[in-house]
């Protein structure tokens, strides 16, 4: 590992030990950065992501998702079955770590415009076992 990048979310609060030659804050990495970033054009075959599984043999192997194929079908599916429109600020309980997280709380929003809003937290209404029990 050559560089971490620390995000400060408390403050003061905690004492953060830095290794200088290592690590990084966020906000000096991002004081100078543009609020400008241009789209990469993208082949339909360039891959977007692997999605890793171990299956039934306990082996890791990847799945390669494409911009082409994955991301178009997020962003279709996302704008026609959520009825997406670009000024909503969008949330989704799918767990971001599977493909349906990723798939309807980052590239489908991202791709058709809404904000996507995500948390960081523990369920706890109407019960502390999850949504809609």
């Amino acid at each position: 590992m050559e560089k971490v990048v620390v995000l400060k979310r408390v403050g003061e609060a905690a004492k953060i030990t830095m290794e200088p030659k290592r690590d990084v804050w966020w906000h000096e990495l991002v004081s100078d950065a543009s609020d400008q970033c241009a789209a990469e054009p993208m082949d339909a075959e360039d891959m977007l992501f692997v999605l890793y599984t171990s299956g039934t043999t306990g082996k890791p192997k990847g799945i390669v998702h494409t911009t082409g194929g994955y991301l178009v079908g997020a962003a279709t599916t996302h704008q026609y079955i959520f009825d997406s429109k670009e000024d909503d600020v969008y949330w989704c309980t799918a767990d971001i770590g599977w493909v349906t997280g990723h798939s309807y709380v980052i590239y489908g929003p991202l791709a058709n415009g809404p904000r996507p809003s995500c948390m960081r937290a523990r369920r706890i209404f109407p019960t502390a076992g999850g949504s809609g029990r």
